[in-house]
């Protein structure tokens, strides 16, 4: 049967309908997405905080009988605390560890020892490397002068990524203020999780969804940021009171590798050994050297309680999660990072797995 005319020009107009919608529908969801886009790092963050405090919460209001509201305010108020006296120790470690390295450089007490001989006898790298270290070790002022641009330009990316962590501290309070007020809400944005997951999924796997999501969130944000940020607590406060220079950034250092899962004692073994070198075996040198040694090795007790609590992430998606995060968001990409791709890792096996059986034979 041949179409009719009338037929063809309302299958058109239908069809030019629906386009229009969905270009309409596409611009709307362009412009919002470019509005939300600055607050998307904030929020999200704010998100993971949110979903990691709440079980606290709960159990607090069960005790107390307390609002949901003013529980949620005292957790972050608490948080916060907690949170300025180990940055204000950091930062003043670091501001005078650079101070320190400035009067050092002014007056000129800073001395390259010569290097030695059996320097020279390295493969590839041993005579220019030899011939760079006596030149400093003579005429350390003439090979700085050399050198400008390349100390200039190394230097204004340190300060930049200083900047960057100071703000991403910044970030984090005002993450945790955003996650008090979810908090507060928690009941209800717990419904509209398990909604959104039911209208995406179905009403059978949207809680399944929505309660996978929030395990794993939790757990790697209590395994893996949690911990390391505890290690950096640790770690951080003995290397201040100690005195070790550049204790601020050493302990951000623990940070870092805490969140790659990579070893703590690669920056605690070296400055157990210069602080021995530097002031011998002492009694304070002793109980230093043991407690942060000690200190790196906590993950080990923690990770069993706290990560092995969720779901099981494999430790290379954590460390590409870093990774990724970091060079994509700076320093709050380091903590968002894992936490996202983890998630994904998660949903995506998750569909794998429920995959329809289309081996079996059909009905009769």
């Amino acid at each position: 049967m041949v179409p009719t005319p009338i037929n063809d020009k309302a299958l058109t107009r239908t069809l030019l309908d629906v386009l229009i919608r969905a270009g309409l529908i596409a611009i709307l969801v362009l412009f919002c997405f470019e509005i939300f886009s600055p607050f998307r790092d904030l929020m999200l963050w704010s998100l993971i905080l949110a979903i990691t405090l709440y079980p606290l919460q709960t159990r607090l209001v069960r005790k107390g009988g307390h609002k949901p509201g003013h529980i949620a305010t005292l957790i972050v108020m608490v948080a916060i605390v907690i949170l300025m006296v180990p940055i204000y120790l950091l930062g003043t470690s670091i501001a005078d560890s650079v101070e320190r390295a400035m009067v050092l450089v002014k007056d000129g007490g800073f001395h390259v020892p010569a290097p030695n001989a059996s320097v020279a006898d390295w493969p590839l790298v041993g005579k220019p490397l030899s011939d760079l270290w006596l030149q400093a070790s003579t005429d350390l002022p003439d090979l700085t002068a050399k050198y400008i641009p390349q100390i200039k330009h190394f230097s204004l990316g340190l300060l930049s990524k200083m900047a960057g962590v100071g703000m991403g501290l910044l970030m984090f309070i005002f993450a945790l203020i955003i996650a008090a007020i979810f908090m507060a809400h928690g009941e209800g944005g717990s419904r509209s999780a398990v909604q959104i997951a039911s209208r995406v999924s179905g009403p059978v796997r949207g809680p399944k969804i929505a309660g996978l999501c929030t395990a794993t969130i939790r757990a790697v944000a209590l395994g893996v940021v949690g911990i390391a940020f505890i290690q950096m607590l640790l770690v951080g406060l003995g290397f201040v009171f100690k005195g070790v220079p550049g204790a601020g950034l050493l302990a951000l250092a623990v940070l870092l590798l805490g969140i790659m899962q990579l070893p703590v004692t690669l920056i605690t073994l070296p400055v157990i050994v210069f602080v021995f070198a530097t002031e011998g075996a002492t009694t304070g040198t002793i109980i230093f050297a043991i407690y942060v040694f000690v200190a790196g090795l906590v993950d080990n007790v923690l990770k069993p309680l706290l990560l092995g609590r969720g779901v099981d992430v494999p430790m290379p998606v954590i460390l590409i999660g870093a990774l990724g995060g970091m060079v994509s968001n700076g320093i709050i990409g380091l903590f968002i990072g894992p936490v996202v791709l983890a998630v994904g890792y998660q949903l995506f096996w998750q569909w794998v797995q429920d995959r329809p059986d289309t081996d079996s034979p059909p009905p009769a």
